[in-house]
């Protein structure tokens, strides 16, 4: 199950959007998490429409809340921009797997480097 997050300073809480993040829905993130795991959803794959092309580090807070409310795997999406914010992902919070686009797309970061700093980080990769 794929969902678009995005922090809403109202509500104090994550908010989730539809039609690529453009579209509001009222529906409280964790809330919906935990419904999508309820109705047989196996994993998450989870953008923070707040970080998402920012390549400014994933949302640390938000995947520390997800990981807490759900029995399932996360996959982080959104807002990495560096070889350190994979290990902060994995570090600071329990997502089973971090998603990239951009940094790879455009040549910054090769699956080796990330592999590499995971490793001297002491993070477990397959």
């Amino acid at each position: 199950m794929a969902i678009d997050a995005k922090f809403n300073p109202e509500t104090d809480a994550y908010e989730v959007f539809v039609n690529g993040g453009r579209q509001p829905t009222g529906l409280n993130a964790i809330e919906w998490a935990k419904e999508g795991v309820k109705r047989g959803a196996g994993e998450l794959l989870v953008t923070s429409m707040d970080k998402d092309g920012t390549k400014s580090g994933y949302d640390i807070r938000l995947y520390q809340q997800l990981t807490a409310a759900v029995g399932v795997p996360i996959i982080a999406s959104g807002g990495c921009g560096q070889l350190s914010d994979f290990s902060d992902v994995f570090q600071k919070t329990n997502v089973d797997g971090a998603l990239a686009a951009s940094v790879f797309h455009f040549g910054e970061l090769t699956i080796s480097d990330v592999k590499q700093q995971l490793k001297t980080d002491g993070v477990i990769v397959r």
